[in-house]
This record gives structure tokens, sequence and C-alpha cells, in this order.
């Protein structure tokens, strides 16, 4: 069944594999505030177990704020999990009382056993790099958009990756989300570089996660309808859709072609589907999971069942809650992960 929380809020994910067992770390916060929309500023990161993405165990929470006056004392968001050298590090994303929650950035916490997380002494190790990225120093920002970051190594390359969402600083406000791109060698000195995607298409990339496919790798990432451009819905003639979209590449680091439809249709009977993730359940058998931001109407707050793939050709594919599960053409997915760990 779905991971529901009877007292939360559950929404933003992200997942590590050790043995047979799928852990997972989650946004949440409590249903009592009412408003969905307070959420973000009471944001902690549960935590749960299990063997098929189906039937969880919730364990302690991961990571709580800081304390007060610390980097990071109002909320902890989305991040990523990797192991190196026989232990775990999670990049995550924070915001601080004394900015209001308007600037984001990125600390680590390290693990040996995926339950307990350590934050690291020299938090905060990523923030934004103006030479390419908005900030509050821009008249125009709303915020600073750094938070998001995925975590990914490449099998010829030695140093690790960063993926985050982030906006540029030129250009129309309505198109100028992106997946920033920083590298490092030991998870804590990060160089930041010019963005993977071209500006344009939304105000927010969120939550990216990259793949590798037998064709090529496929970025995922999560935008909301009000934040598709005005001039990728004159393009395309119709109005902005909620949900996760891939990416297309024949390179892992861009450049990047946006598809025109989400990959699980917002009318799917599940609800609308948010950050969603591919994940790997044998070598054969790769699902899709989401949070499910809306059903009827109403504010959900749950992650969905790891729900089948179907492949449509050799340039997208789409997720059918009605698709049997597992397909060969999409043995190649999450090989850079496993390889990883």
């Amino acid at each position: 069944m779905a991971l529901r929380l009877d007292d939360k809020w559950v929404w933003d994910f992200w997942l590590a594999q050790d043995g047979a067992h799928h852990h997972v770390y989650y946004l949440q916060a409590p249903r009592a505030l009412a408003d969905p929309e307070l959420r973000h500023h009471n944001a902690t990161v549960g935590h749960a177990v299990s063997a098929n993405l189906t039937d969880w165990r919730v364990l302690p929470d991961a990571l709580h704020p800081g304390p007060s006056g610390s980097w990071d004392d109002l909320a902890v968001w989305t991040g990523s999990v990797i192991a190196h050298d026989g232990l775990w590090y999670m990049l995550y994303t924070g915001i601080s009382t004394a900015e209001a929650g308007l600037v984001q950035r990125i600390g680590l916490a390290v693990s040996s056993d995926l339950i307990q997380w350590r934050k690291h002494a020299r938090n905060p190790v990523l923030e934004a790099d103006p030479r390419w990225y908005e900030t509050r120093s821009h008249t125009r920002s709303r915020q600073e958009s750094w938070r998001d970051p995925y975590l990914v190594r490449f099998a010829d390359d030695d140093r690790f990756h960063a993926l985050i969402t982030a906006r540029v600083a030129t250009g129309p406000d309505d198109g100028a989300g992106v997946i920033a791109h920083a590298r490092s060698r030991d998870l804590l000195a990060w160089e930041v570089g010019p963005p993977i995607t071209r500006p344009g298409e939304v105000a927010q990339a969120e939550v990216p996660q990259l793949a590798r496919v037998e064709d090529g790798y496929r970025l995922l990432i999560s935008c909301h309808a009000e934040d598709h451009s005005q001039l990728r819905r004159e393009r395309l003639g119709r109005p902005g859709e909620t949900g996760t979209f891939a990416l297309s590449s024949s390179s892992p680091l861009g450049p990047f072609e946006f598809p025109s439809r989400p990959v699980l249709p917002a009318n799917d009977p599940i609800g609308t589907g948010y950050a969603g993730k591919l994940v790997s359940l044998g070598p054969d058998d790769t699902r899709f999971m989401c949070f499910i931001v809306e059903r009827d109407g109403e504010f959900v707050g749950e992650l969905s069942d790891p729900l089948p793939v179907s492949v449509s050709g050799s340039e997208s594919f789409a997720v059918d809650a009605q698709a049997v599960a597992g397909s060969r053409s999409w043995a190649g997915l999450l090989a850079d992960e496993a390889a990883a760990t």
C-alpha cells in the first residue's frame, strides 16, 4: 500500500538501497497545520524501510532543523543519499529563520547505518554561485533557489556530481528554472558550474533525478502547471501541466530536450503525481514512484506504490498504473546509481 501517515503529510522523497532493503527519506509535516501550504516551513525528514517498495515500516526521523541561529534552523528539505568508503552521505536542503526561509543552501550529513545521521561541522557545503544563478542580490528574486540536490557518480569519473534546482539570473523570469551542476572529489569541497539544462521552459525545475538508459539518459524534473513559461505554453498551444517530466539526452550532462507531456497523465486515477523517481525492484523491473499532490481537488500528501513503466519508442516513456510490470527495454536504468553504491 502507499506510504501514508495518519498524522503527517508526506511529499518529496529520495531512496537508498542497502542489500534487500529500500530506505526512503521524505519530507513530512503535521496534518494538524490544516493548510498544506504551511508544510514547507514545518518540514522535517522522515524515514521508512521496505523490501518491496510497497509495505513500509516507519523508522525514527532522519533529520530535523538545527538549533536556533543555525543556517538550517527553520526547516530541512529534499536531498539525496550515496554510499562511499563504507559510509552513507546525504546532501540535503536547509533554510533559516533569520532569512525567513528565502535563501536555500545545501548541507551534508553522514551515517554508518542509514538510520543515525550526523550533520557535518562544515555545513553548509554548497551555495548558489552568482556567476550563473539567481541569488537574492538580484532584484527580481522571490527567493534564492538552491535545493533538491541529486547525487550521482559516473563509471569513468572519480568525482561526485550534484544536480540542483536553481534559477538563472538573466532572461524571462517565468523561464529561469534550470538544473544546476556541481562536482566534488570528497563531498565537502564543491566546484559549481553552469546549468545542464537550458532556460526558457519553466520557472522552477524541481527534484531532479538522472537515469541511464540503453539509448542515452533521462533527466527527471517536476514542475507545477503555473510554472510553465508563456513561451512554452504558446509553443505547445495549451496550458502547462503539473507533474514529472523526462528530459532526454545522449550525454549525462546534457544538453537535454524537454518533452511536451509529463510521464504520469495529470488525470490518472491515482491523482496528480509530483517529485517522481525511477526505482528498481530488480535487474529487469524498473518502476516509478511519486508523491500524490491532489486527488478530486483535495491535497493528499502520500507516496504512491511503485508503478509500472511502459516504453513508447526510444525517445520517451510513460507510466501506466494498468500496465504489466517490468520491461527489459529499461534494464539499463539506474545503473549509475548502482555503480556508486
